[in-house]
């Protein structure tokens, strides 16, 4: 692609001011107060797209609200990674029909990865006619112009063409309150493995320009936020769409020059592209967070080639062992598919015993989920799903010994970790989480909340330490 085909022009973007003037124009002179309930589902992605249509809706006039029932405007930012996210969304659409009869002003909103999936849209569009707005992660950016048709024509807005993808700068955002941010470095995925619907629904890979996104984290250091995540379908690609040789590790390199008291962590990180370069840099820039998540899906090589991941077992081990040797403290964590189509229970093995060398700290384990419109939902699966069922419980029950046995290790030890907010334990109510992204429930007082402190480590368990601030 080229980049004038891919970057949404400045005159266009201020045009989408244009329509928020007229929305909250047509609301003041309503004398009308809105508000609007943005749901998010799915990644960091979708939530960092969250951020950026309540920057919007904010410029519109609205204020927020998590009450479907108070809301002039409910918004569904949907994931179309799992099934089981999927049925909740057309679980909450059917319980909107309720909102909408007591009152018929309200706009329901469908966006995000599901949304540009041609089956779903045509499916609200048939059998969700309550809906009023219809749109892909391609068209986020214009999502005031099309709000307003909404308003203007009383007529239902569908926005989800098959598109390569934008890239559009100089969107309002309305962040969280607290110390964690995230950043998108680039959008979209050329990977297309063979499970994954992603690389349908937001397009090929455009990276940011390095200056936007420097000139972004230098405004949340400054602003105060100390956990800032770098975003991407694949960050280990940034770059390789801009025709030079600055690549990921570069930008992590600048990054760190930026001044502050700060961590910077980064996902989803293939490692198809992940290079010793990087493993250099991650240990040599003092801001970079020595924690990696390197999603492996599979220990099995001919699992690997049928999920299209372009690298073998051993290649992913020589990965990690360079990194290990590296960082000797860094946290390791990874995504694991079981139960692929066509695999058995020899190959499904071979995840668990790669499990067991690398010796992950966490895992963000699933049972195969067929996608439609992957070339994986249409191979032969004629494993049942019990018997898949127990190989996962197998290794469930190995990378729970193994973090138990890793948490246990930071006992008697004193870590510095990021307060960020309040737990739901009442003997330690502080949350915290180390360097290595390791959650920890803390005894101290509230005022640490959005500082680092040293915490001594008391107790832990599978999922989580526990200590007490010194």
């Amino acid at each position: 692609m080229e980049r004038k085909d891919v970057c949404i022009a400045p005159a266009d973007i201020a045009r989408q001011r244009d329509f928020t003037q007229q929305i909250r124009a047509m609301f003041a002179a309503r004398q009308a107060h809105p508000a609007a309930c943005v749901d998010t589902f799915g990644c960091q992605q979708n939530v960092a797209d969250g951020e950026r249509l309540m920057g919007m809706l904010k410029e519109c006039g609205f204020s927020f609200t998590q009450d479907v029932k108070e809301a002039d405007l409910v918004i569904l930012n949907t994931c179309a990674v799992r099934e089981h996210a999927e049925q909740r969304v057309f679980g909450n659409l059917g319980a909107l029909t309720h909102t909408k009869k007591e009152n018929p002003e309200q706009v329901i909103c469908l966006c995000g990865c599901m949304a540009q999936e041609e089956r779903v849209s045509s499916r609200v569009k048939e059998s969700y006619r309550h809906v009023d707005l219809v749109f892909g992660p391609h068209a986020l950016w214009k999502f005031p112009e099309l709000l307003w048709q909404v308003y203007d024509t009383r007529k239902r807005v569908f926005s989800v063409a098959d598109e390569a993808g934008t890239i559009a700068e100089g969107i309002p955002t309305v962040r969280e309150a607290g110390v964690k941010a995230w950043v998108s470095i680039m959008y979209g995925c050329n990977n297309f493995c063979s499970y994954c619907i992603v690389p349908y629904v937001r397009g090929r890979e455009r990276s940011r320009d390095k200056d936007a996104v420097l000139a972004e984290v230098r405004e949340l250091v400054e602003a105060g936020y100390k956990d800032i995540t770098l975003l991407g379908q694949n960050v280990n690609s940034y770059g390789s769409d801009l025709g030079g040789e600055y690549d990921f590790a570069d930008l992590l390199s600048d990054i760190d020059q930026i001044p502050g008291d700060y961590l910077i962590r980064f996902m989803s990180s293939h490692p198809k592209d992940a290079t010793h370069k990087l493993f250099d840099t991650m240990a040599r820039c003092k801001h970079v967070a020595k924690q990696l998540h390197l999603p492996f899906q599979s220990g099995n090589d001919r699992v690997l080639k049928e999920m299209n991941r372009r690298y073998t077992r051993g290649q992913y081990l020589e990965e990690i062992n360079y990194a290990k040797a590296k960082m000797p403290d860094l946290v390791l964590t990874s995504d694991v598919i079981i139960g692929f189509p066509g695999e058995t229970e020899a190959e499904a093995m071979d995840t668990v015993s790669l499990v067991e060398e690398v010796g992950f700290d966490a895992l963000f384990t699933f049972i195969y989920s067929p996608r439609p419109g992957t070339k994986a939902a249409e191979l032969p699966d004629p494993v049942p799903r019990s018997e898949k069922q127990k190989w996962f419980d197998k290794l469930l029950e190995v990378q729970n010994a193994h973090s138990a046995a890793a948490h246990a290790a930071y006992v008697g030890k004193t870590l510095r970790v990021l307060v960020d907010g309040l737990s739901d334990d009442a003997d330690h109510p502080l949350s915290a989480r180390t360097e290595g992204n390791r959650l920890v429930r803390l005894k101290g007082d509230k005022a640490l909340i959005g500082q680092f402190a040293d915490v001594k480590i008391t107790d832990s368990n599978t999922w989580a330490l526990c200590g007490e601030a010194e």
